[in-house]
């Protein structure tokens, strides 16, 4: 049997284990398909894995990030200028004190209150789809695993899986809406995406991926998963697999269309 590993994708090292798609004109790593219910691609879109910089900056000579400030002719040089404590500042955290000071090492928080967690989340600047991946991270969890097989080369990243709770794939939410016969309470979760790299199917990798997903997914307290493959899509083309690969994995068919079919399993 196969060794392997599973991997949840909450960073930029666990992103980057993301496998190719196996239809290079798509790419797991700009997808935004299911995120975006109008106009979500699949597409490969190289731009979208550079880093971004922060809202409101631009990027002057040299690749520099400039604040709109610095790019005024008429606004007198940086040193003149008096600090303003209620400007935007990149070291600073949305809705910190702008009075408290920058060192890190000084503890200016109220001695009385309960001290707050640090909660997870990706940085800024992130590649889009890891920001997208990461938006739940806080609440959820992660949004997409990755499955790696052991090597004597090392671990080679063969099989990906996006899910999540349904409020979070807008174009899922619409699909689902189409059909009233399916429970309304309480709402599933989802995996808009399992995907094998080409030359590593039919070893059950997927399949794998998938019970690992919704055993994930059960200790989550989600009392159902549902999926939405194409009938008769070609295999590189869906995102979703097809019917036959979820019956396999222990789904049931909720909901046959010759379209979009829905598939439904209780956890």
């Amino acid at each position: 049997m196969d060794r392997t590993r599973i991997v949840d994708v909450t960073d930029a090292a666990t992103f980057g284990l993301l496998p190719p798609c196996a239809d290079p004109a798509f790419d797991h790593r700009t997808c935004d398909y299911w995120e975006d219910r109008e106009r979500g691609s699949k597409a490969h879109r190289p731009g979208w894995l550079e880093a971004t910089a922060a809202p409101g900056a631009a990027a002057g000579r040299g690749g520099a990030v400039q604040s709109p400030a610095s790019m005024n002719p008429f606004a007198p040089a940086s040193a003149d200028r008096p600090a303003n404590p209620f400007a935007p500042s990149p070291t600073r955290q949305p809705g910190s004190n702008p009075f408290a000071l920058d060192d890190a090492d000084v503890d200016d928080s109220n001695p009385f209150a309960p001290s707050r967690p640090q909660r997870p989340g990706v940085p800024l600047g992130s590649p889009r789809k890891l920001g997208l991946l990461g938006r739940g991270l806080a609440i959820f969890g992660s949004y997409a695993k990755v499955l790696l097989l052991e090597t004597d080369d090392g671990d080679r990243p063969v099989a990906y899986a996006q899910f999540g709770p349904l409020s979070a794939y807008p174009r899922a939410l619409r699909l689902r809406e189409l059909y009233p016969q399916l429970p309304d309470t309480p709402l599933p979760a989802v995996i808009t995406c399992v995907a094998t790299v080409d030359e590593m199917r039919g070893r059950g990798l997927a399949l794998r991926l998938v019970a690992a997903v919704c055993e994930d997914l059960a200790g989550r307290g989600f009392f159902a998963v549902e999926a939405y493959p194409e009938a008769n899509a070609r295999p590189d083309a869906t995102s979703a697999a097809t019917p036959a690969f979820w019956v396999r994995a222990g789904f049931r068919l909720a909901v046959d269309d010759e379209r979009f079919p829905v598939v439904r399993r209780e956890l």
